[in-house]
Parts: C-alpha cells; structure tokens; sequence
C-alpha cells in the first residue's frame, strides 16, 4: 500500500531508478522511447508505432503524431507533465494529479511499458526499476519552483554535460529557457508565469542551492555511470 495518496489539483515529484541503480537508458534510442511515453501516456488512449515515433524523433527531433491525435490527448489527460529529466539510471517527473487515480494509472502505464521494450531489446528478464515508483507530495509553491530547479540541475552530474545543463536533450530545461518543444504536452508555464523572463528563471536554476531548500526525501542516493 503507497503511503502518499494522490489527490486532483495537487503537485508531485515522481521518481525511479533501475533495480539495484542499473542504467536504464543504454542509447539515445532508449531514450527517445521514455519521452515518448512520458509525453504521450498523459491521456488513457492507446498509442501504437511507439518504436516508429522514436526513430523518427532520432532522425529528425520531433514525433511524427498527427494534429488530430495531439488534441484528442490534450482533452483527455491524467495528468500534466510539468517538467522532467531522464539519467542514465533514473529519472525525475513533476505532476499534476487531473483526475483521481491519474498518476497511478499514468505511471503503471509508462513503466510497464518501458520495462517490456527493455527487456526485450536486451534480452534480459526481472524488475527494471525499483519498485514501486516514489512520489513525493508538493507541500507549497516554493517547493514547487525550488523542485524544477533540482529537477532542471540533475543533468550536471554527468560529467560531459556540466554546465552545458541547459543543451541536454532529454530534460525539459531547454523547454523553459528555450523554444518549448512540447506544445501542450508539458506545462512550463505553471513555473516561468512567476518570473519575469526566461532569463531570470535561468538565472534562478543556477544559482538557488535548490538541494538546500528541499527535504531530503525528494533525492535520489545513486552512482552516476561514467557516460
């Protein structure tokens, strides 16, 4: 029985990593799939092609769905993707519970999908993740912001990308600071409406000792593979 209970309208940090801190992304392929099903998981619908979608997106940056299927997933959401990033070995969300049991129902949906392409690709068998997800209750809107900060940071750890946080492809930094690549399917506005530009918000990342300002049950302990 999870301890946390979820409830519409609030904030959560959703987190995992692989069993026993195995990598769970190996290539980029990977982790094209894992965006994939973390942007377009958000509605109950079915999507299929999931393989196609991230090779295409390998190719080209962007997923080859069709209008039509965007707004039909746009009415329809569990939840909402305020921002996220993927390690090599785990993985950070923030969300908004929509609807009861949205983020229960979102993640089973994710995980058990991403576990099966995985451990068919690598021929392996077992929990890929711990189990079960964490998720940790957003008491208030400090929380909130210090999160996206801690969330949006995570990327330094991995050596080739310290201080060049803000070009990882697979977080939704760029998305604040940048062009939002998403469209609706992640909301970076719930942040960036409460600072005055772009700028400042980056500003904020890189300079708010968000660890500092968190509790400690929002971390994750893990050993970062030398990628």
């Amino acid at each position: 029985m999870r301890k946390i209970q979820f409830v519409p309208g609030e904030y959560y940090h959703v987190y995992s990593r692989g069993n026993d801190k195995c990598t769970i992304f190996r290539s980029h392929y990977d982790y094209a799939r894992f965006l994939f099903l973390i942007l377009y998981f958000q509605s109950p619908f079915s999507v299929y092609n999931v393989g196609n979608a991230a090779a295409y997106f390998i190719k080209h940056q962007v997923f080859n769905i069709r209008g039509s299927r965007k707004e039909q997933l746009f009415k329809n959401r569990l939840v909402s993707l305020v921002n996220f990033t993927q390690m090599p070995n785990h993985f950070h969300l923030t969300l908004l519970e929509r609807v009861k049991n949205g983020i229960s129902s979102y993640m089973q949906r994710v995980l058990n999908a991403y576990a099966k392409y995985f451990n068919t690709r690598y021929e392996r068998s077992g929990h890929l993740f711990e189990a079960p997800f964490q998720a940790v209750h957003i008491e208030d809107n400090e929380q909130l912001l210090y999160l996206s900060a801690y969330v949006h940071r995570n990327q330094r750890e991995i050596k080739k990308w310290k201080n060049r946080e803000h070009l990882y492809p697979w977080s939704s930094y760029q998305d604040y600071i940048r062009e939002n690549r998403w469209g609706e399917l992640i909301e970076p506005g719930i942040v960036l409406k409460q600072f005055s530009s772009k700028s400042e918000y980056k500003d904020f990342v890189e300079t708010s000792g968000a660890k500092d300002k968190l509790p400690d049950d929002v971390f994750i302990d893990y050993q970062t593979p030398g990628v």
